[in-house]
């Protein structure tokens, strides 16, 4: 097997190699198995949006392997595409591994037929080989090496196996390069294209193979026309002169110049299907059956949309009665841990007033952050991460893009949007995986319009105590859920409103098409998914959560302890937002514990206990009928209710999330929409609201 250890003080030769394949055939768990490095990996598209670079040795050698963005084609319209084929033609890697899945070959020999024709010494691995056996499918792999002349090796990289195999061919074709052997036939007036457009390819483009850079400048791709020239150092005066010459060239020969890149694509497609035909034999298999009867339920016209709300009500309920008893009991670890942190702190001199600035302040919002989000998180993560493995997320994307579309938006944004569920950070940072930078905007700036898990204490407190009653047990768990879920389902319409208003005004422009795949349903490796469910999602978000929560801690408690002729700020503050508070159909205090909730929406229940009950630190209400008595005896009722929920639901993301927005956008006015626009359509639901409700009652 390969050798994982410690480099030891010796010099390797390298080997330099460029993974790259469609999304969702597995290439990096390919890359995880090799190198040993632990790549987030899923069973739907667009998983790896940035090159990753790990290395092995093997046999003195040093393999230094680049996983690229997957893509379905080099002939590039997305930023992933693009990336790869740059990478792929301008690389110079010794090595090019096309990982393919052999469930679904013909697909996949698109993108090897394209980077066997770019670049030399090329190696097909065949992945999925185990899937592809389920389904009956069977590959003749000597008659597809002959066929393709380079090396096929079949692999089922989750079990591990023939990565030995593929290693060996690595090394060989390193050792002993391939020559170019790939010339994708063409129709007779491509290839006259080609035969005219040759001299000029080799006159301005000779790092690249002349048959490759002709066809490129046949089909007139403007990006990578661009792209060649910026590498061979051509400025953009030469750069016209090529594009006017090789259009007239092209027409000459007879190529139609309006549908050169439909002729040339149509063209790979049926090499593609000429070769399958030859090497790839098979018969519908019980799999393919049961996949396409699942399917019919999963994406049915009448049957996909009732599905998905069950399947997200079965997860909340589940997440709203798991994370009870763990976060009650965390509650308590902190508050025995709070006590000891005060005896501590005393102990060792330090004033009273620094000690409680300490542990009522900065220990005691920490402790109530970590409390309340990571039991939930700990159990929603892991469901949304088994439902992503076994391949449920694609059909969700598939089963949303035409509301998106009409939205003016990308269907892939549902896929985005069910990661704002676990945290809206995660859901904007998710938003990567959508081409069009407008559309990835659009995604961003609404991605705080759903419920994340720092939301649900108090959407679901709320339900509970004013809606369904301060009971307990599965009947009230059961109500909260569905409580949740038609507050989602109202987070998801508004989002398509918004999204709508953004792309008709600061966001102008067309839908894309977007290709997602369907993959065949697997069964989720259930060690994988918590560990990286934990690891890659939970400690992520809480890490983030806890850093600004800690600051957050100490300036609530000096808010509410510093006093002004007898008044703390916080009743000041409270008081002044009154006024505003009154006229969305809550009070100043709600309104203020929003603001105070910035760094952690998780504090804002906190801080309203702590105004109304005149403290001068956060503190817990008790039971749920506490919390409800305390609540009514400050004048709330279920419109007050009604209108923090929605309040909650439509206003400023939180910290984590503005922070995350500004590192993914670079723009202080993006991040400034994502903040302004979700609290508008709040402010502006919860006074319609609330003058409709003081109109009928008087």
């Amino acid at each position: 097997m390969l050798c994982k250890h410690c480099y030891k003080m010796e010099t390797y030769s390298e080997i330099q190699v460029t993974l790259a394949g469609n999304p969702n055939v597995g290439k990096s768990t390919v890359f995880n198995a090799l190198t040993g490095l632990k790549q987030h990996t899923g069973n739907w598209a667009g998983k790896t949006v940035e090159n990753a670079r790990g290395e092995y040795i093997r046999n003195g050698h040093k393999v230094i392997m680049y996983d690229l963005p997957g893509t379905y084609s080099l002939m590039a319209h997305s930023a992933e595409e693009k990336e790869a084929r740059s990478f792929i033609a301008f690389g110079k890697s010794d090595v090019s591994v096309v990982v393919c899945d052999a469930s679904c070959l013909e697909r996949n020999l698109i993108l090897a037929l394209q980077t066997m024709e770019i670049t030399p010494n090329v190696i097909i691995c065949l992945n999925l080989i185990d899937e592809a056996d389920k389904k009956n499918i069977e590959i003749d792999a000597e008659k597809l090496s002959r066929e393709l002349a380079v090396p096929v090796i079949k692999t089922a990289a989750r079990s591990k196996k023939g990565l030995n195999a593929l290693s060996d061919a690595i090394e060989q074709a390193a050792q002993n390069p391939l020559p170019h052997c790939c010339e994708i036939k063409y129709t007779k007036e491509v290839e006259a294209a080609i035969t005219a457009l040759s001299p000029l390819a080799d006159k301005y483009f000779g790092m690249l193979p002349r048959r490759f850079a002709a066809v490129r400048l046949a089909e007139g791709n403007a990006a990578f026309i661009d792209e060649m020239c910026k590498h061979a150092g051509i400025d953009d005066i030469t750069k016209q002169k090529i594009i006017r010459e090789s259009s007239e060239l092209s027409e000459k020969a007879g190529l139609d110049k309006e549908r050169a890149e439909d002729v040339i694509s149509s063209c790979v497609v049926l090499n593609a299907e000429s070769i399958c035909c030859e090497c790839v034999k098979g018969k519908n298999s019980r799999k393919t059956q049961r996949d396409s009867k699942i399917d019919r339920i999963l994406t049915g016209k009448f049957t996909a949309v009732p599905i998905m709300l069950l399947m997200l009500a079965v997860i909340l309920w589940i997440t709203i009665a798991g994370a009870n008893y763990p976060s009650s009991l965390l509650s308590e670890l902190f508050n025995a841990a709070e006590e000891q942190l005060a005896s501590f702190i005393h102990y060792i001199g330090v004033p009273d007033i620094i000690n409680r600035m300490l542990t009522e302040g900065v220990f005691r919002v920490l402790a109530w952050v970590v409390a309340v989000m990571l039991p939930p998180m700990a159990i929603f993560f892991p469901l949304f991460t088994l439902l992503e493995d076994f391949g449920v997320l694609p059909r969700i994307a598939f089963n949303l893009d035409k509301y998106f579309k009409k939205a003016g938006a990308c269907g892939k944004q549902a896929l985005s949007m069910c990661m704002s569920l676990g945290c809206n950070a995660c859901g904007v940072t998710g938003a990567r995986i959508i081409d069009s930078p407008r559309e990835r905007l659009i995604a961003i700036i609404t991605s705080s319009m759903i419920p994340c898990n720092g939301k649900f204490p108090t959407i679901i407190s709320l339900i509970t105590i004013f809606i369904i009653g301060t009971g307990a047990g599965i009947t009230e768990n059961i109500s909260a859920a569905l409580g949740m879920l038609l507050v989602l389902i109202l987070g998801v319409a508004v989002t398509l409103l918004c999204s709508k208003l953004l792309s008709v005004t600061l966001l102008k422009g067309e839908p894309s098409s977007f290709t997602i795949e369907l993959p065949s349903y697997r069964k989720p490796q259930i060690g994988k998914v918590l560990v990286r469910s934990f690891l890659d999602r939970t400690l992520f978000v809480l890490a983030r959560a806890v850093t600004v929560a800690a600051p957050a801690g100490l300036i609530i408690w000096i808010i509410a302890n510093i006093t002004v002729d007898g008044n703390s700020l916080l009743s000041i503050c409270t008081d002044f937002l009154d006024p505003l508070g009154r006229l969305m159909g809550m009070d100043g205090v709600i309104l203020f514990a929003f603001i105070l909730g910035f760094p952690a929406n998780e504090t804002v229940i906190p801080i309203i206990i702590m105004a109304y009950s005149a403290t001068s630190a956060l503190s817990d209400a008790g039971s749920t009928a506490q919390l409800a008595q305390l609540l009514c005896s400050n004048g709330w009722t279920i419109m007050t209710a009604v209108c923090v929920i929605l309040f909650s639901l439509f206003h400023f993301p939180c910290s984590t999330t503005c922070i995350t927005i500004y590192k993914e956008t670079k723009s202080i006015k993006w991040t400034a929409a994502a903040v302004i626009l979700p609290t508008a359509v709040g402010v502006i639901i919860c006074m319609a609201i609330n003058a409709v409700y003081l109109l009928f009652t008087g």
